[in-house]
C-alpha cells in the first residue's frame, strides 16, 4: 500500500490514482433535474478520470464537485457550457478550490 492509500484508506481493492491536481465546485441551473444530467455528467467524468459526484439541490439545479487532473476539470468545466448536455443549462457558477483528495470514484447523489 502506497503513502496516499495509507492516508486516505484503502479503496475496496481498487488501485488508487495519483493525488488530483484540481477541484472543480459547480452548480448548473435550467432544466437539469429529471433529464439524466447527473448520470451524464458521471460518464463524461469518469471518462476524463474524474472523482467526485454530482448531486440534485432542492432548488432545482445540480451540484457538481470534481477532482482529478487539471485537463479534466477544464474539459468538465468546458462540456457543461458548451449546450451539448442532457437538458438544457441556462446557468453555471463555478470555482475552482484545492483538492481534498477525499474521492475514490465519481457518483450521483
Amino acid at each position: 500500500m502506497g503513502l496516499w492509500d495509507a492516508m486516505k484508506g484503502s479503496s475496496k481493492g481498487r488501485e488508487r490514482g495519483p493525488a488530483p491536481e484540481a477541484r472543480l465546485e459547480a452548480t448548473v441551473s435550467g432544466r437539469v433535474q429529471g433529464v439524466g444530467f447527473r448520470y451524464w455528467t458521471m460518464g463524461l467524468a469518469r471518462e476524463h478520470g474524474l472523482v467526485g459526484y454530482a448531486e440534485n439541490l432542492p432548488d432545482g439545479s445540480v451540484e457538481i464537485v470534481a477532482e482529478g487532473s487539471r485537463d479534466g476539470v477544464e474539459h468538465l468545466l468546458s462540456a457543461l457550457g458548451s449546450g451539448d448536455t442532457a437538458g438544457s443549462v441556462s446557468g453555471l457558477d463555478h470555482a475552482y478550490a484545492d483538492p481534498t483528495g477525499e474521492f475514490s470514484d465519481f457518483g450521483v447523489r
